[in-house]
């Protein structure tokens, strides 16, 4: 089998349902192809009450459809690039997915709640076999159920009886260490939005050197399982400071700086391109709209649309690994 490397972006997210099939999208989704991404992350969310629900519903006002799925994944198919597809729970009282949970002796709620996230997963494990999505997804940043093994390994043996490709997880970064059941995915993921900035428009060589660190980390991570570990999320914004918060998508005040995101998609290039164990990037992220090209020198949300960091993805996605 040939080694997995991943030259990928996230693309579409937080949109609600039938933005996919708006002639913005088609021409966006051309526009990424452009750039060299061979992959996308085709990732859209529904939603839980609370952060304690026990019930994953549809939600008919904005989750995507699989009629809106199956048009972008044919798309991005007819453009040549591979898909993960990636469902996402996000809990409507806004609180972060990773809150999600229960105490521990909580048995019941436990039970109801990976019943209801087993059949939400199932859904679309299914339509990404049906649609030959080259990789699946099974959660994001759900650091509250992580230490619920068995029930996670039971989820895993579920997918794997209806997806037949390669199945990944999305840990958040500093906390792939709580995830004992890595041995039973394919690819280890994680956000990688690792601070390796200390401080507003910070050097390239200081990112690198905390990169280094991440990566001797991870390194140990890798040995532990045996498995390639691939960055499901990696960006930060075009923003003064966002380096040193790349999760950021909060302080709107911050002054542009497309310096600092290039930096920070440059420095972890040259960190663990070469690396045999590492299986790639999806880059966080690329939007259904793209703004118009002279507003990219005043846009400082995560695209790098129109912005130096562009120019860096073209770079490094033009090499052969």
């Amino acid at each position: 089998m040939k080694e997995l490397f991943v030259k990928g972006m996230t693309y579409g997210w937080d949109t609600s349902r039938g933005a996919y099939r708006t002639p913005e999208a088609v021409d966006s989704l051309e526009k990424l192809h452009a750039t060299g991404t061979e992959w996308i992350a085709l990732s859209f969310f529904t939603y839980q009450k609370t952060y304690v629900s026990t019930e994953i519903t549809f939600d008919y006002g904005y989750t995507m459809t699989d009629r809106d799925i199956e048009f972008a994944v044919k798309k991005a198919k007819e453009l040549g690039m591979k898909v993960c597809l990636k469902p996402v729970v996000n809990s409507k009282d806004g609180l972060w997915r990773a809150r999600i949970g229960f105490p521990e002796d909580a048995t019941n709620y436990w039970n109801k709640w990976f019943a209801s996230y087993e059949n939400f997963l199932l859904h679309y494990a299914e339509l990404a076999e049906e649609l030959g999505c080259e990789m699946f997804c099974i959660g994001c940043e759900m650091i509250g159920t992580e230490a619920r093994t068995v029930q996670w390994e039971q989820v895993i043996e579920k997918v794997r009886a209806v997806y037949t490709g390669p199945i990944i997880y999305n840990a958040n970064h500093g906390k792939e260490e709580g995830v004992e059941w890595f041995d039973k995915v394919d690819i280890i993921g994680t956000s990688a939005y690792y601070p390796v900035a200390e401080k507003p428009n910070d050097s390239e060589e200081t990112m690198i050197k905390n990169w280094e660190k991440v990566k001797t980390k991870l390194v140990k991570l890798h040995e532990k399982f045996n498995k390639p570990i691939l960055f499901m999320e990696i960006g930060c914004r075009s923003a003064e400071g966002c380096a040193t918060m790349p999760w950021d998508f909060e302080h709107k005040e911050l002054p542009f700086n497309e310096e600092e995101q290039a930096r920070f998609y440059s420095s972890v290039m040259k960190v663990f391109w070469d690396e045999p164990w590492f299986a790639g990037f999806f880059w966080w992220d690329w939007s259904t709209k793209l703004y118009p090209i002279e507003e990219a020198k005043t846009n400082t949300n995560f695209d790098i649309y129109g912005k130096k960091a562009e120019l860096v993805v073209k770079e490094w996605y033009s090499k052969q690994r």
